[in-house]
């Protein structure tokens, strides 16, 4: 039995990311004591199934420009040169490298860029289904999870607290829900 049989529903194809019904995310610990969360409004991407599920890619474009932790005075601060330097640097991209699993569960592999720096990384994958849409195509869904170091992406800004700590932490977690529609002939 071939790994694609055992995914209940799976088709092979090519997949664009339907950005309406999709949520790229993140997390990170604000003034040690909380986490702050915050979205990329624009994105696109596609993501081809193969017939063996371990040569599928994905290959995704984030605009930098469009950060929301819903307080337009931290985004602004966040769109500066010091974070994300949009000015210089409009676009994240991510193209995996590898797909692989151990049993159940999935990692996508992959060189994520931010301002211009290239790091691999490791994305938990949950396959969520594939099936039909109300409007006669196909849709699959994805779940992705991962944590970075926003200072390894050139993101090293340190703004320390009055007795310790830091007001940003280093550690950001990514949290990607995912629907993408096949694209027909």
């Amino acid at each position: 039995m071939t790994t694609a049989t055992q995914i209940p529903g799976y088709v092979v194809g090519t997949w664009d990311i339907d950005a309406s019904h999709s949520t790229v995310g993140f997390s990170v610990r604000h003034m040690m004591v909380s986490k702050v969360r915050g979205y990329f409004t624009k994105f696109s991407g596609e993501i081809v199934t193969a017939e063996d599920p371990a040569q599928s890619t994905v290959t995704a474009t984030i605009d930098m420009d469009s950060i929301d932790t819903r307080q337009e005075q931290r985004d602004a601060h966040i769109r500066s040169a010091d974070f994300f330097d949009v000015g210089n640097h409009t676009h994240m991209t991510f193209r995996s490298t590898e797909v692989r699993t151990d049993g159940a569960d999935w990692t996508v592999v992959g060189d994520l860029t931010i301002k211009g720096i290239t790091k691999p990384v490791e994305l938990a994958l949950e396959l969520n289904g594939f099936g039909p849409d109300a409007y006669g195509g196909t849709r699959a869904g994805f779940s992705a999870k991962t944590e970075i170091s926003r200072k390894e992406y050139g993101v090293d800004i340190d703004m320390p607290m009055d007795g310790g700590g830091v007001v940003v932490g280093d550690k950001i977690t990514v949290e990607l829900e995912i629907e993408a529609v096949l694209r027909t002939a």
